[in-house]
């Protein structure tokens, strides 16, 4: 089935701002609760949200076999679940519905007003119900930055690092939509010089800026995943933020890696864009230094030109982008990812979430954490309002944003936007 949703010269006769990451041609899935307090799925085209599932019902759907509920849910799991075949049998509905030569819906004033909302009538929901998340370390410059500061410039990359999409299995409880403010976690730290450890607030809470993608029902138990097949499992990309206490991390990650210093918080982007959206932005990836081993090797190009960039945003103050870089960069790519992960026969499900570990570039204006931009600390940088940051302060919030460009179409994630707040403090009773 052709994806005729990503026709570059398809309009929609719907408004759409010329520099809006939701052109007709980009039609992301996500879950949001309407005016009436309903629960729906839905797709977005400009700023203008709309319900799938009252078009559903209202029979805009007839002729791809969906079941009556599949947009009646609170959340994309089981559309997920359904297959490519589905998702994208779906989207060039949708085109269809709001191209801007069919007038269907666009003279029947009834439907319109069942089905389209303004973006302040809606709340963001989180996407999918998480039953499991797995975090990667795949980019090179981020690996290579890491290894040199705590370790030395020889010994960067550790001797698994160009063998292996190295990961680790993390907490999907407290993954949450952009929107919602975090608190500053406290734990164990051992502060510099000293011989036993300390507890309280964390002074070094950072940002990771990743991308996530989104995978549907791909193996049995015991079962591995094609690397060149692994795409058909995978539903689409959403912004990432994977916060990390790191004063906490380096008292703890070893023996068994990270723990209470990255599963108190991480946030992504409401909007879950489809790999057959992002199909004309495909590129090839960074040359492999090693022969990787037959199962890790891709044909075609498997990477995607995404820009992204991460702003700090002080209270009440102007916001300071403080990285641009781009998910072309990752050395170890989604298919090696998802092949890698499920090697030894892991399943996996709809809803599962992969991050992609932090994306950081070749630049100094292109590192994906503040660790890596002040260089754990030692070279504060000036926000815009003249104040300094090492890591995050209380009341800080951090944005990030991604988009895909070229041949005058431009595809987006939104964004995702979180506070932090100071340490939760219990009310007294």
């Amino acid at each position: 089935m052709q994806i005729s949703a990503n026709n570059p010269d398809r309009k929609t006769w719907l408004h759409v701002d010329k520099n809006s990451d939701f052109p007709i041609q980009n039609i992301p899935f996500g879950v949001f609760l309407t005016r009436d307090d309903i629960i729906t799925i839905g797709t977005r085209i400009g700023d203008t949200a709309i319900d799938l599932g009252a078009l559903h019902q209202l029979g805009y759907f007839n002729d791809i076999p969906l079941t009556d509920d599949i947009f009646l849910q609170d959340t994309l799991n089981d559309f997920i679940a359904d297959g490519r075949k589905t998702w994208r049998a779906v989207r060039n509905k949708i085109a269809d519905i709001f191209d801007a030569e069919n007038d269907t819906l666009k003279n029947n004033k009834q439907h319109k007003e069942i089905v389209l909302f303004r973006l302040d009538e809606i709340e963001m929901q989180l996407p999918v119900q998480i039953g499991d998340f797995t975090d990667f370390y795949s980019s090179k410059q981020h690996a290579t930055n890491l290894g040199t500061m705590f370790r030395d410039e020889d010994h960067a990359l550790l001797p698994n690092w160009l063998h292996i999409p190295v990961g680790y299995h993390g907490r999907s409880s407290s993954i949450i939509p952009s929107g919602i403010p975090i608190h500053r976690p406290q734990g164990q730290t051992l502060p510099i010089d000293a011989k036993e450890p300390t507890f309280g607030p964390s002074k070094f809470v950072d940002f990771e800026l990743e991308m996530g993608f989104i995978t549907t029902d791909a193996n049995d138990l015991g079962e591995p995943i094609p690397v060149n097949e692994a795409e058909e499992y995978i539903f689409g990309l959403v912004l990432f933020n994977d916060w990390s206490a790191r004063d906490i991390q380096s008292w703890e990650y070893a023996p068994l890696g990270p723990f209470l210093s990255k599963n108190f918080a991480s946030s992504m982007s409401p909007w879950i864009v489809t790999l057959d959206a992002l199909e004309p932005y495909r590129v090839q990836g960074p040359k492999p230094v090693k022969e990787q081993m037959p199962y890790l090797q891709t044909k075609g190009k498997k990477s995607f030109d995404i820009n992204l960039e991460v702003a700090i945003q002080p209270k009440k103050a102007q916001e300071t982008v403080v990285c641009r870089t781009n998910f072309k960069y990752m050395y170890w790519n989604m298919s090696q990812q998802l092949a890698h992960h499920t090697i030894n026969g892991c399943p996996v499900n709809s809803g599962d979430l992969m991050g992609s570990g932090t994306i950081s570039g070749p630049t100094p204006d292109s590192l994906g954490s503040m660790l890596e931009i002040t260089w754990k600390g030692t070279k504060p940088i000036t926000l815009k309002d003249g104040t300094e940051r090492q890591f995050i302060n209380d009341y800080d919030t951090v944005v990030m944003r991604g988009h895909c460009e070229n041949d005058g179409i431009r595809i987006g994630f939104g964004e995702v936007k979180t506070e932090l707040l100071p340490v939760f403090i219990p009310k007294k009773k």
